[in-house]
């Protein structure tokens, strides 16, 4: 069984973090690739009466968390100041960054996890999800590509660090 909510989004999350730092906040963009999965959590943890896979894995409700969560890291954008420099990050990010962050973290999960479950209808109202996949490797490759990532954000934070220092 796969785990519906598990740490492979933040490979993706902090490699195009990094790699796009100047124009997307790194800290909103962590946490919007991550925060949907809070859905299946609920759904699990308090055994609800709903897909693990929701209206959160959505196209449409993901906007509007997207934009929930732009707001609320608007507010703490300055309590983030002092974690960041502890990594060497200047953070520089207007709010559109932030906003831009936060919309490309959820929709990146929602394309990442559409393919992997049947659950989600990522198009919703529309039912159906074109974006499934049934085939296994799918998943393998997906799977793959988030570890594979975190394993190049690791070398791309390095050779951040290193340039600075030059």
């Amino acid at each position: 069984m796969v785990l519906p909510f598990t740490p492979f989004h933040l490979g993706p999350g902090l490699l195009f973090g990094l790699l796009l730092f100047n124009y997307l906040d790194l800290p909103t963009f962590l946490v919007a690739s991550v925060i949907i999965d809070i859905e299946p959590l609920l759904a699990l943890s308090l055994n609800l009466n709903y897909p693990l896979h929701g209206y959160l894995h959505t196209f449409m409700g993901g906007t509007i968390i997207a934009f929930l969560l732009a707001f609320a890291m608007s507010r703490v954008r300055g309590a983030l100041a002092p974690l960041l420099s502890l990594f060497k990050f200047e953070p520089k990010t207007s709010f559109k960054g932030i906003v831009l962050a936060s919309l490309f973290g959820i929709h990146f999960h929602i394309l990442l996890d559409s393919p992997l479950y049947s659950d989600i209808k990522p198009f919703y109202p529309l039912e159906s999800n074109p974006l499934r996949s049934l085939d296994i490797p799918a998943s393998f490759w997906i799977h793959a590509f988030c570890i594979l990532s975190f394993t190049a954000a690791g070398i791309v934070y390095a050779a951040r660090l290193v340039s600075r220092k030059s």
